[in-house]
């Protein structure tokens, strides 16, 4: 039997559109499961005029689709109440605490309470200082948690201040960084075919991989967000946040053990080793993009979608090549991209393995074992191996050994924000970002776009539905290597 998880969870942002989509239904999973039955709570926050009626009719909406049983569905909607909350104002916190109090009482929650911030980053630091504040945070729980949405920062100094004003109330430990990629299936399938599998384990190091490939691609283009991609591109958008952390777990050390301490003590060791690149390192190692219409015209350019600047100079494609300076990948080249407009949705790893030397004579040549790890948008695993080819005369073929997720296994899998909420209710920091790992992607990237707004590009450089401008091939090629996933 799943194990009852004793809390409070207040969210900030209670009525906006992630709340809706993403987190009511994922709160209810993990009620339907168990992990939440009789000792829990929920508050929902924001600026709208709601009555409490209102609300609980919010959030059956919201889990309209995941409702199985009304009454239980009730029954959970029992311990939603709603709080109209200005953020900024000091004194409606006095009333969220009454509220809080009443609701421990009620619920017997010990103290235990969690902060989820689904709000504009530029309000964070203003809602942990009241809730220390105004009392909000307890001394009797057994735990005070803090969740983040992204971004994190803008910026590496933006970052560096937002975190000394969570610092202040919260320590290291209570704070959970979102990164819903982090949460993904496949995402965390990593450990377990790394560190699972004896073969793996013991060859991955710059003895047996070549390089390391980790492709992010989108077909949409910006949609209605020019307003805030324009500012933001690929690079901060896609790279900084969910590439970084998917880098992390393949190149991070083998820890001590699988808790949540050891593992992001083994990713900073992997963090720590990241060469940040001078402005001529940049240019040689980093690649940028904008789309332009595709073949047949009917996709217009970035520069023409609604909202963006004309002579915009914002990304909408990068691709890259990391350096590690350990014992372990020094000389192994990561290489990752990802970009808009692109020619199929497509989130995945490729690892590929050096050829070794062939003692089957001088006109057979082996080729690069891959190891591909499928993220989205279905999961699974490819391995392509060296094997004979069904000739009379000895001959080798690539063949390819692969395994799909299950549509039974898709059933079963949690969602993201579910095993996120899950990992914070239970005190498990795996899956989110830690500060030491958010401080260096931003250096990384900063790094790169001080180089970038020196220099003005010529865009677009790559036709919608395609991988990419021709750029981005050329850095692998410049090393003899080429993209797996074409």
């Amino acid at each position: 039997m799943p194990q009852e998880i004793t809390t409070l969870l207040t969210f900030f942002g209670g009525t906006g559109d992630l709340a809706k989509r993403k987190l009511y239904p994922s709160v209810y999973n993990l009620y339907k499961k168990g992990f939440l039955k009789d000792h829990f709570a929920i508050v929902g926050t924001s600026r709208a005029d709601l009555t409490d009626a209102e609300f609980d009719d919010l959030v059956r909406e919201s889990i309209n689709h995941v409702v199985e049983d009304e009454d239980d569905a009730k029954r959970f909607i029992s311990h939603f109440s709603y709080l109209k909350l200005d953020v900024g104002d000091k004194a409606g916190y006095q009333d969220m605490l009454k509220l809080n109090d009443e609701l421990d009482a009620k619920y017997e929650l010990k103290g235990n309470r969690i902060f989820y911030m689904s709000v504009a980053p530029r309000f964070f630091g203003t809602i942990a200082g009241y809730l220390k504040s105004e009392g909000l945070v307890t001394k009797n729980g057994e735990f005070n948690r803090l969740m983040i949405e992204k971004p994190f920062g803008v910026s590496y100094e933006t970052a560096k201040e937002l975190n000394t004003q969570l610092t202040e109330v919260f320590d290291e430990d209570q704070i959970f960084r979102i990164d819903h990629y982090l949460g993904k299936e496949m995402v965390q399938n990593i450990a377990a075919i790394r560190f699972g599998n004896p073969l793996f384990d013991a060859a991955w190091n710059k003895d047996y991989i070549e390089n390391i490939q980790v492709t992010l691609s989108e077909v949409l283009g910006v949609e209605e967000r020019a307003g805030y991609y324009d500012d933001a591109g690929a690079l901060r958008d896609m790279i900084q946040n969910h590439t970084m952390q998917i880098v992390a777990w393949l190149a991070m050390e083998k820890p001590a053990s699988f808790s949540d301490k050891d593992i992001r003590a083994a990713k900073n060791v992997a963090f720590n080793s990241l060469h940040i690149y001078n402005e001529k390192e940049v240019e040689k190692n980093f690649v940028r993009g904008q789309y332009g219409e595709n073949i047949d015209g009917s996709q217009v350019k970035y520069l023409d979608e609604d909202g963006v600047p004309a002579d915009s100079q914002n990304d909408t494609f990068v691709a890259g090549r990391l350096q590690f300076r350990s014992a372990r990948w020094d000389g192994v080249p990561f290489y990752i991209r990802t970009g808009k407009r692109l020619k199929s949705k497509q989130t995945r790893v490729d690892v590929v393995f050096k050829k070794g030397l062939s003692i089957f004579g001088d006109d057979i040549e082996l080729e690069n074992p891959v190891l591909s790890i499928l993220i989205d948008p279905k999961g699974g695993i490819e391995f392509r191996i060296n094997a004979k080819d069904t000739t009379s005369e000895f001959k080798t073929r690539t063949d390819i050994m692969k395994w799909d997720v299950s549509f039974l296994d898709i059933e079963k899998t949690p969602a993201p924000y579910e095993r996120m909420i899950q990992d914070a209710m239970n005190g498990d920091g795996s899956n989110f970002a830690d500060w030491n790992g958010v401080a260096i992607s931003w250096k990384f990237v900063d790094a790169i776009q001080r180089a970038w707004d020196k220099k003005h590009a010529e865009f677009p450089n790559y036709v919608s539905g395609t991988m990419g401008p021709k750029a981005s091939d050329e850095l692998l090629s410049e090393d003899g290597n080429y993209w797996i996933y074409r």
